[in-house]
């Protein structure tokens, strides 16, 4: 994808504590179950890439390819799920743990005492005006569990996709490819906020680069572009 090309909405640049980014979305084709991660990042962000740049990486392509989507049909939620899904509050920006689909899985990945133990403190404190508290207990696996909206590329409109594993060495590996000159991070960024799930920054880069991707530059909807390359200018 063309520098001078911005997904719909957004800017190519921002400046983040004085110094000005680019922000440069690579589109590629859909990823698909069974694709190999390092080939298709060398295939769409290889030659695109300079000494000193960053390389993000959404979590969704790196779950993707580590076999870790699962289409609506593969899921059968127990009762509890469809009963905690109902009081889960929905967003502008995704299902999140708002169906019993998505709920189940976060059954299964974060272990059921966990999810009680989120959702009943969670209640309490949704009394006082508290919000989050639920994610802050149910923790990253929970929050990185992606569900299907309307906006989401087929065929991701019906399937749940979680969160990657060891996404740091996932971080580290690519780097290693890209000839070790560029960052890498793996991140979960959406239209409220974001996280990085693992990188090769250290703390203080990490928290730059949310910063940075503060305005999703890669979008929430059908514009498939799961890279993007930051760079300053």
């Amino acid at each position: 994808m063309s520098a001078d090309v911005p997904n719909d909405g957004k800017a190519l640049t921002v400046t983040v504590e004085g110094t000005t980014f680019a922000r440069i979305p690579i589109r590629t084709r859909v990823v698909m179950p069974g694709d190999d991660l390092e080939a298709v990042i060398s295939e769409y962000a290889g030659g695109e890439l300079t000494p000193g740049d960053l390389l993000f990486v959404t979590e969704k392509i790196v779950a993707i390819t580590q076999g870790r989507s699962y289409t609506l049909d593969e899921i059968e939620p127990r009762r509890l799920a469809r009963f905690l899904s109902k009081y889960v509050t929905k967003t502008s920006y995704g299902i999140g743990l708002g169906m019993p689909e998505t709920m189940e899985m976060a059954l299964r990945e974060c272990g059921t005492p966990r999810i009680l133990f989120a959702a009943a403190v969670s209640a309490v404190t949704k009394l006082f005006g508290r919000r989050g508290d639920f994610y802050r207990i149910a923790g990253d696996k929970a929050r990185a569990i992606d569900g299907p909206t309307n906006g989401t590329i087929p065929p991701y409109d019906r399937a749940v996709v979680l969160g990657p594993t060891r996404p740091a060495d996932v971080a580290a590996r690519l780097k290693a490819l890209l000839g070790g000159q560029v960052q890498v991070a793996v991140v979960d960024i959406n239209d409220i906020g974001g996280n990085i799930l693992g990188s090769t920054l250290d703390r203080a880069g990490e928290r730059q680069l949310v910063r940075i991707l503060a305005d999703n530059p890669l979008g929430q909807g059908r514009e498939s572009t799961p890279l993007g390359i930051i760079r300053a200018v």
